[in-house]
């Protein structure tokens, strides 16, 4: 049996292992792109846009980071990483559940339309779809979604 997850607030020293786990997340559910070439933009984003704004939620495994979520004052969820090995297990709903805590009036995001198991993840946890856009980042096709209580 594995050990619990423990969820904390994000801390400054937690840069590297949140952008670490973003990129092998990312690359493990998007292969055909290379994530090594957007690192040092995302770290930038990181940095300048989501650590000043957000709200962030680390959750440790043993030791390790094993997902985070960002959530802004507005109930914007900008990311939900959980960890490839950690994919299947209760993480998504620990941190969706901190989310909707974090939240209570409600949260909206975007998702990749192509990313079906996200999709399911999030309309099994309550979200429903909203709207049909283009994610300003990536210029790839998402739905928005909304979680209201």
């Amino acid at each position: 049996m594995s050990a619990p997850f423990t969820l904390r607030p994000y801390a400054a020293g937690d840069e590297n292992a949140a952008i670490d786990l973003w990129h092998r997340t990312w690359q493990q559910a998007y292969p055909s792109i290379d994530f090594a070439q957007r690192l040092e933009g995302w770290r930038a984003r990181w940095r300048d846009e989501l650590v000043p704004a957000a709200q962030i939620v680390v959750a440790e495994q043993n030791g390790k980071m094993a997902g985070f979520i960002t959530i802004d004052a507005s109930g914007y969820l900008d990311q939900l990483v959980v960890a490839p090995e950690a994919w299947g297990s209760d993480l998504g709903n620990v941190l969706i559940a901190e989310a909707k805590m974090m939240a209570p009036d409600g949260i909206t995001l975007l998702v990749n339309t192509d990313n079906a198991r996200a999709i399911r993840f999030y309309e099994r946890n309550g979200f429903i779809h909203t709207h049909d856009d283009v994610n300003p980042v990536s210029g790839r096709k998402v739905y928005g979604m909304a979680w209201k209580p």
